[in-house]
């Protein structure tokens, strides 16, 4: 952390901040750094978020950490014995969740609940568990049992659905032209039997059925009347990245949209300390309503944390994955 850094951090009191691979270079780096950001907001709960997900998206990699499957491979195993997929998901979560704990970090950007389409841009793809909305309903509520015993809050992405999109919305903005009817009972489907979860994290994708002027981050329809009324999301709602190419605008500009639609957080991830200033500078004081939501997520935690045997539930899960017919 720059000197810069730490002035404006100290000062803009942001709610929490995000961890990317630049941030991590050692274990005892990481939990120094974590350790430092907590102190310089004077707020030992301030959430310290990552994106570790397993397979393509995991900022914490080998030689260091350990490497986590995708979320395909725990679809894949579910069409073999779907008890012992649930069984591999959970003890993935809780291993991800033992070394996230460990080093301070409480929040994970996982799981991915999106349920994937053939036809639909690559950026989801085995990052998601399954086709069938079912499944990844179930999957998805077993990694977030297993992230939420090992003391680490998930957040659900992408909701409304971002499996459908045609297009990268770290690229470009999404548009879903899909009636209302098919994404009820498929792509929101996940997100509604998991919506009791602590947080969500919106998708940078336009819905022409219900807002065709706005992606879900920045439309207050969407927040309102679907994610909020027809999945029933009641948790903390944190948008994307807002740096995103889906987005147009100056920083500050995004971010006051993505507050005034109804996000509870913007997320800025670049790191860049101009947009940081910008973006903290249109931010207002957290809602009590915001405040309620979070307090709510950090009751879902454990009071205590069941220590894990990480070398023995490395093994299991390798056994459980070891099925000839479940792909890498």
């Amino acid at each position: 952390m720059t000197p810069a850094e730490r002035r404006l951090f100290a000062t803009a009191d942001p709610l929490g901040f995000i961890l990317f691979a630049r941030n991590c270079e050692s274990p005892e780096q990481v939990r120094a750094l974590v350790r430092d950001l907590r102190a310089v907001v004077e707020r030992a709960d301030a959430p310290v978020l990552i994106d570790q997900e397993g397979g393509r998206v995991q900022r914490l990699r080998p030689p260091l950490w350990r490497e986590a499957p995708a979320a395909a491979r725990f679809g894949q195993l579910s069409d073999l014995d779907e008890a012992a997929a649930l069984q591999a998901t959970r003890m993935n979560a809780r291993l991800i969740a033992a070394e996230l704990e460990g080093l301070g970090i409480d929040v994970d950007c996982a799981p991915v609940i999106d349920v994937p389409h053939a036809e639909a841009d690559p950026i989801i793809g085995d990052r998601a568990f399954a086709p069938e909305p079912a499944r990844v309903a179930k999957l998805g509520r077993a990694a977030c049992a297993g992230f939420l015993e090992g003391g680490v809050l998930p957040i659900l992405k992408h909701i409304p659905g971002h499996g459908r999109a045609t297009a990268d919305s770290h690229l470009r903005l999404p548009v879903v032209d899909t009636d209302r009817a098919t994404l009820v009972a498929s792509d929101w489907m996940p997100f509604a039997a998991l919506n009791d979860m602590p947080w969500a994290m919106t998708a940078h994708v336009v819905f022409t059925a219900i807002d065709a002027g706005a992606p879900a981050t920045l439309s207050a329809r969407v927040i309102s009347e679907v994610i909020r009324g027809e999945i029933g999301f009641s948790g903390v709602l944190v948008s994307d990245d807002i740096g995103m190419a889906a987005l147009k605008g100056p920083m500050h500009t995004r971010a006051h949209a993505a507050l005034a639609a109804g996000c509870d957080v913007a997320l800025h991830c670049s790191g860049v300390l101009h947009e940081m200033a910008a973006v903290a500078s249109v931010c207002p004081r957290l809602t009590e309503a915001t405040l309620a939501r979070l307090e709510h997520g950090r009751a879902m935690l454990p009071p205590t944390i069941e220590p894990i045997d990480f070398a023995q539930a490395s093994a299991r899960l390798a056994t459980l994955l070891a099925e000839p017919t479940v792909q890498a």
